[in-house]
């Protein structure tokens, strides 16, 4: 099950490069079909293959031998290992579902944001849908809609203040946290607002000693999001029941 889950993630990750690039030019994502977007030419079943197509061709393309974006192996290469740690932590469930869909929504919301820095509004409108659909059909309660709703409320509220005292968040981090509160409740989107913040602060200070950025440049936070919500998957539990533990001894 473990190749099968292995496989599964890599292919919806080549998938996922074709949002990357169709969402933010407002083209579908299902037509037409895979094609090269330097010769237009329709890729074959042996140019879609994850990550061996691109060793296969040597990352160019097999017609007109432009070079292929290393981006397209490693987002294949994330969903993959992303799908297989979740395997490992919760075994085929429904939790594997919902937190897998998550997954790949946010690796194709990180690499936009990074790029163009934005997060398209189609992306948090498909995260709050299948939020409500994993609310819905799983095991539902008021207690669990409260919680979700309240997390809606508090995600997307703390980064709105942010956003209108201080100016540096954009309006797709407030519907992206929003979303997640959605998703997670209110508890872990505390967590995920303050990881997000501790990791973009790291970050930003590394880029800044290597001179790779100035103070005056943007930084996409998207990305600093999507990595303190997976963190939260993994280990969100964990990590509050140790700062309760310290808190209250």
């Amino acid at each position: 099950m473990t190749y099968i889950t292995l496989t599964i993630g890599l292919l919806i990750g080549s998938f996922l490069n074709v949002c990357i690039y169709r969402i933010p030019k407002e083209e579908s994502i299902a037509y037409p079909p895979s094609h090269c977007p330097k010769c237009n030419n329709q890729l074959k079943p042996l140019d879609l293959v994850p990550l061996f197509s691109y060793l296969l061709n040597k990352g160019k393309c097999r017609y007109c031998r432009e070079t292929i974006s290393l981006q397209y192996p490693i987002v294949e290469f994330l969903n993959g290992i992303i799908y297989l740690l979740l395997y490992f932590k919760f075994g085929l469930n429904i939790l594997f579902v919902k937190y897998g869909v998550l997954a790949s929504l946010l690796i194709v919301i990180s690499f936009i944001d990074y790029e163009l820095k934005i997060i398209p509004d189609e992306c948090n409108l498909f995260g709050i849908i299948i939020s409500g659909a994993f609310i819905i059909f799983h095991n539902f309660n008021y207690t669990g809609l409260k919680e979700s709703l309240l997390g809606l409320l508090l995600g997307g509220g703390i980064f709105l203040i942010i956003a209108i005292l201080t100016g540096a968040m954009g309006g797709g981090d407030i519907k992206l946290m929003g979303v997640l509160g959605f998703a997670f409740g209110w508890k872990l989107i505390l967590l995920i607002t303050l990881l997000s913040f501790v990791i973009g602060a790291i970050v930003s200070i590394i880029l800044l000693l290597l001179k790779l950025k100035n103070r005056k440049d943007a930084i996409a936070f998207g990305p600093f999001i999507s990595v303190a919500t997976l963190i939260t998957i993994f280990y969100g539990t964990e990590i509050i029941s140790w700062y309760m533990s310290i808190l209250f001894g």
